[in-house]
């Protein structure tokens, strides 16, 4: 009957096209609120109950969630749109009511070919961004179109952590002179945060990491994230200060030729993975839900699967994760990110589908 009502509603004229989804936790609603973006890619809640939505090609957008409008906001930084680099992430900073702060990462260009990971702080004012600041740069540059990493995750401290990926230059995420495979933490206006772990490089916070595209804190505060392996090998870590991740040294996935990674999967002095996927299912946003609307999902981790198209619910007790359940399969192409709103619902971005999603308790 579910299914007949889901089908049912896609022919009411003046009704949102709706799908109803068995989940663990009992049906779901999935709707589409804004569609027709462009690779969209992250998303962030206004006050206002609309939505920032950032476009890889370099177009930030405001969208109405009752109309589906959507405006370009001006002041975007120049971005480098070459393979996986452009406009990516946006978030909100935690007093943002008061400061209209909000925060954007970018490939940025470097001369003529060449790109870093950037972080702006800007403050939005109506449908523009005013006061920009560039606060972080990714030192090297790279000529690499690839991992970037890119995400944001503000803490309650002042603090924002900023995950990079290797660039494609595997080894340099060991090195201890430059920002590529890390965990960068630095303050929200962009000056270096107490208690890094190393002096040589005070913006780091751990290294190791291949290329962390969702990044997210518990209910303790403490920062996980998800990383794509190689072939095989996509990693769930919880990045602590001074740790080593262990890339390209140690992984769970082989190379795009088969042969083996490194030294294989464990080495003294290199962390284990909280939980890993092989095959890799090219993970990419990540959130720890709150049990705000599902109580049996509270402290869960929620991360979109590019490769698969699912949404992946990982179990997770305290530092463990025992099993893991996919939702939506096949039926929302490359999620790209997943948030939990102001009200407990569930959203998501399906860039292959150019749409915003939200995921509600069926009644």
């Amino acid at each position: 009957m579910l299914r007949i009502f889901a089908v049912l509603i896609l022919f009411l004229p003046g009704l949102v096209r709706a799908d109803i989804v068995r989940t663990s936790a009992g049906p779901v609603e999935v709707v589409p609120v804004i569609e027709g973006l462009d690779i969209p890619w992250s998303v962030a809640f206004l006050p206002d109950g609309s939505f920032l939505i950032t476009e890889r090609d370099g177009v930030l957008l405001i969208a109405d969630p009752v109309s589906g409008e959507k405006q370009s906001i001006e002041g975007v930084p120049e971005v480098r749109a070459s393979g996986q680099g452009g406009l990516l992430d946006v978030v909100l900073d935690p007093a943002f009511e008061s400061n209209r702060t909000i925060y954007l990462s970018y490939s940025e260009p470097v001369g003529m070919i060449s790109a870093r990971t950037a972080v702006m702080r800007a403050e939005l004012k109506g449908a523009r961004l005013v006061n920009q600041q560039v606060i972080f740069q990714q030192t090297p540059d790279s000529r690499g179109g690839r991992h970037f990493g890119s995400r944001i995750v503000p803490d309650d401290a002042g603090n924002l952590f900023v995950t990079t990926g290797d660039r494609g230059d595997a080894g340099d995420a060991q090195g201890l002179n430059n920002q590529i495979g890390k965990v960068v933490r630095i303050r929200t206006d962009g000056a270096m945060s107490e208690g890094n772990p190393f002096p040589r490089n005070p913006s780091v916070w751990s290294i190791g990491h291949r290329n962390p595209q969702g990044a997210a804190l518990d209910e303790l505060g403490r920062l996980w994230t998800v990383s794509h392996g190689a072939r095989g090998g996509d990693e769930i870590n919880r990045p602590e200060a001074g740790k080593n991740y262990g890339w390209p040294v140690i992984s769970y996935g082989t190379t795009y030729g088969g042969t083996r990674i490194g030294e294989g999967t464990e080495k003294a002095g290199m962390e284990q993975p909280v939980f890993y996927w092989d095959p890799s299912i090219a993970p990419s946003g990540m959130m720890i839900y709150s049990g705000k609307l599902w109580p049996e999902w509270a402290g869960d981790i929620f991360v979109g699967s590019l490769k698969f198209d699912f949404l992946s619910r990982l179990d997770r007790n305290g530092d463990t994760i025992s099993s893991e359940e996919r939702l939506f399969s096949d039926k929302y192409i490359r999620i790209r990110d997943v948030r939990e709103g102001p009200k407990g619902a569930i959203w998501f971005l399906a860039a292959g589908d150019g749409a915003l999603y939200r995921v509600t308790p069926a009644e």
